[in-house]
């Protein structure tokens, strides 16, 4: 029997419309979905699959055990493995046709002449070939010749800030590093980075959030379409007298005589407790306050001026009426951590694209 307390509904539809709105706005190429951390904590399989039956052609990942997960929803598409080629999963990758992001001199020497794509770092000092080490592969006429690049990228580290210089910088390093190497496709903005402008645009974007409704222009309006609501069941509902501590170590005590509804939905569900005190529901369109500390499976909320909320009834804690940036503000992080937090007890329902 599912477990129907909290559901995550995920429209697919508004995946591939938010992919088509990128794709639209990057007119030097292709828009790849990168569906790491399993479609960014709601579901790569489905998502991978809406987005192929749309048109995309081209998917990243983080990991190679998450590229198995979807090889077989996405046939013929490329699909990369952006951190990186691990000794003894050459043989994984040519089994089913994925792609290496190789980003040191050690992954390029194990991976040989097959087809691969090449990440110079030019900003993150995470992954990718270093100034050093993309000086020595320049000179190495012997080890290029035999490397296939399918693409040579590099990772934005501020893009969603347009006024960073360090946009521009990169993109000066970007060119640099490429002219050291053989002509080959490039692949540079990320989400926000298609929001940069034109000079920005590649052979290849690569966009994560922004498919699953993140902004990628923020402190301006969402140009994507909202894709996950997240509502919750109301288990209890209680009248409480002015001065009734809720919640562990009494961080709350009722002002006022007020009515507490406890709803199904905790920590351990990737409702960060950091919301305590901070965060909101939503009922009938209307916010209604977390009260006291948020607990591994339950949480509070005052719903005194709505006396319709009944045991059994939903609240809306992520949707229409509360963005996922609207909660990652109130939980001090960002729209990527609210949604791949999101736990494996939600029963997940997607909506056909």
């Amino acid at each position: 029997m599912r477990d129907t307390r909290a559901v995550l509904e995920v429209d697919l539809a508004a995946v591939v419309a938010n992919w088509r709105t990128l794709s639209a706005r990057h007119p030097a190429g292709p828009v790849a979905a990168v569906i790491k951390a399993d479609g960014y904590g709601l579901g790569a399989s489905p998502v991978a699959a809406a987005l192929h039956a749309a048109g995309c052609r081209h998917f990243f990942v983080a990991y190679l055990s998450e590229a198995l997960a979807v090889r077989d929803v996405i046939p013929g598409a490329m699909l990369a493995v952006l951190s990186g080629l691990l000794p003894g999963e050459e043989d994984a990758y040519r089994a089913h046709d994925l792609t290496p992001v190789l980003g040191s001199l050690d992954e390029i020497a194990r991976w040989g002449g097959r087809e691969a794509i090449l990440h110079v770092d030019t900003g993150m000092s995470r992954l990718g070939l270093d100034a050093r080490e993309l000086a020595i592969l320049a000179q190495d006429h012997t080890r290029l010749g035999r490397l296939t690049i399918r693409y040579v990228m590099s990772h934005l580290v501020s893009s969603e800030l347009p006024d960073d210089p360090l946009n521009h910088l990169q993109l000066e390093r970007f060119a640099a590093a490429r002219a050291m190497l053989p002509p080959a496709p490039s692949s540079l903005a990320n989400s926000s980075g298609i929001f940069l402008g034109p000079e920005f645009g590649s052979d290849l974007a690569r966009a994560g959030a922004a498919l699953f409704g993140i902004n990628p222009t923020p402190g301006r309006p969402n140009p994507m379409r909202g894709v996950v609501r997240l509502s919750v069941r109301v288990l209890a509902v209680r009248d409480v007298p002015a001065g009734t501590p809720v919640g562990y170590n009494a961080t709350w005590v009722a002002p006022r005589p007020t009515r507490i509804a406890t709803a199904a939905l905790g920590y351990a569900d990737g409702f960060h407790r950091s919301l305590s005190g901070r965060g909101t529901a939503c009922f009938d369109g209307t916010p209604v306050a977390l009260v006291g500390r948020v607990s591994m499976d339950l949480t509070a909320f005052d719903v005194t001026d709505h006396p319709c909320v009944q045991p059994g009834c939903w609240l809306e804690l992520m949707g229409p009426h509360l963005s996922p940036d609207e909660v990652a503000a109130a939980s001090g992080t960002n729209g990527y951590e609210v949604l791949t937090s999101l736990g494996r007890r939600l029963h997940r329902v997607y909506r056909s694209a």
